[in-house]
């Protein structure tokens, strides 16, 4: 087999396996998804998944971790969150950060 054939077969399988899961997540009793404690949970799992992908995204490099511009980008963005400024800002601020300690390093 080429590359490609294997390529399609891993994106055929990967997308059997999200439709079984999603249609596996529909089939649940309401009775266990109503419980309060799956509730809870459910409300942190997108928490917990933002944050792990902001801190990879932030100090991974292929298989390295470093600290660079990226780590300055999120400190901005942690400081300015704190201080409750709008989210456009906290975005424009935490890139001109980042931006300039990349420039001036």
């Amino acid at each position: 087999m080429n590359s490609m054939t294997m390529m399609w077969w891993g994106v055929i399988g990967t997308s059997v396996a999200a439709y079984a899961l999603k249609f596996l997540g529909h089939s649940i009793p309401h009775r266990y998804l109503e419980n309060p404690k799956i509730q809870k949970t459910n409300l942190l799992i997108p928490i917990t998944l933002l944050s792990a992908l902001v801190a990879v995204q932030t100090f991974a490099e292929k298989s390295r971790i470093v600290i660079d511009h990226r780590a300055i980008g999120l400190a901005v963005a942690a400081i300015a969150l704190k201080s409750r400024v709008p989210f456009p800002v906290v975005v424009i601020l935490a890139a001109m950060g980042s931006a300039l300690v990349y420039h001036f390093s």
